[in-house]
């Protein structure tokens, strides 16, 4: 599928759900449009302990940037995150994706960056690791690892 397709996709899902950010992808349409346009991001907002000890995506390091949404330890919200967040990009319109563990804080994130006159923001569903299954694992059930997509170990 194309990026233009990927994304339209996406707009419409998020239409469909009345997000208040442009839309929504499944992990496995995130890395394709990953990998169909470089100038398109992706924003990790996982806190730094969560990528050390559980893994990260494995994409382009162009395309891939940590921006904690809550600091570890404490877990007290990322005061500095849209100051980070313009370091990643000042231009307001990049393509960018929103990933967390399961798919809540990178909601937060596109809601906060689109409230903020970001304009093409958009969360991953299911997020790095998905939901628990009926053991309390994650990796398991949804989520990027689950997919089978590309991630480093930690």
């Amino acid at each position: 599928m194309s990026s233009l397709a990927l994304l339209q996709t996406a707009r419409q899902r998020g239409q469909e759900q009345g997000l208040p950010y442009a839309g929504a992808l499944t992990p496995t349409e995130a890395y394709d449009l990953l990998q169909a346009d470089s100038s398109v991001l992706l924003v990790d907002v996982r806190t730094n302990a969560e990528r050390d000890w559980v893994g990260k995506v494995g994409i382009k390091e162009e395309q891939h940037f940590a921006v904690q949404w809550n600091i570890y330890p404490g877990g007290t919200p990322n005061p500095d995150f849209l100051a980070q967040l313009q370091a990643v990009s000042a231009n307001k319109d990049t393509v960018i994706l929103f990933l967390c563990r399961s798919g809540v804080r990178s909601r937060h994130a596109a809601k906060l960056a689109t409230e903020n006159t970001y304009t093409n923001c958009y969360d991953i569903l299911q997020g790095f690791e998905g939901d628990k299954d009926q053991q309390g694992h994650r990796k398991t059930i949804g989520g990027w690892c689950q997919q089978g997509l590309p991630w480093i170990g930690a």
